[in-house]
């Protein structure tokens, strides 16, 4: 499913928030989307929403399932993750780069380790 910032704004407001709860949404084109400003506090992990940026790629599960996850993301996709975590660190020095499933361990995404990914690409 290719979906972006306005598919996930109208899913999250009909889930009662009040708007998308992702900072940033990155679409299998690798096209860049904006969700919140990054000054207000996101709606993407309970307990860090706060003190986090939420980034979602668009993809993560197997094709024809709803829940099977897999990291099948577009050459793209990572070559715009890339960049945007590489701007962020700039940004946010200290910030700490996780996964989803690094703060919650019922989640599986974003179905990959996030700080072998962070060393592979020399961002850390």
């Amino acid at each position: 499913m290719d979906c972006g910032r306005d598919e996930i704004d109208r899913w999250h407001r009909q889930q009662g928030w009040d708007g998308i709860g992702y900072h940033f949404v990155i679409r299998r084109n690798g096209a860049l989307e904006f969700g919140r400003e990054e000054a207000r506090a996101g709606a993407h992990c309970m307990g860090h929403n706060k003190d986090s940026i939420g980034i979602c790629l668009i993809g993560g599960i197997k094709d024809g399932t709803k829940s099977e996850p897999v990291a099948d993301y577009t050459k793209a996709q990572w070559e715009t993750l890339k960049r945007l975590v590489s701007d962020l660190k700039v940004k946010y020095p200290k910030a700490n780069v996780v996964g989803h499933r690094d703060y919650e361990p019922k989640k599986t995404c974003p179905n990959f380790n996030v700080k072998d990914w962070l060393v592979l690409k020399n961002l850390i």
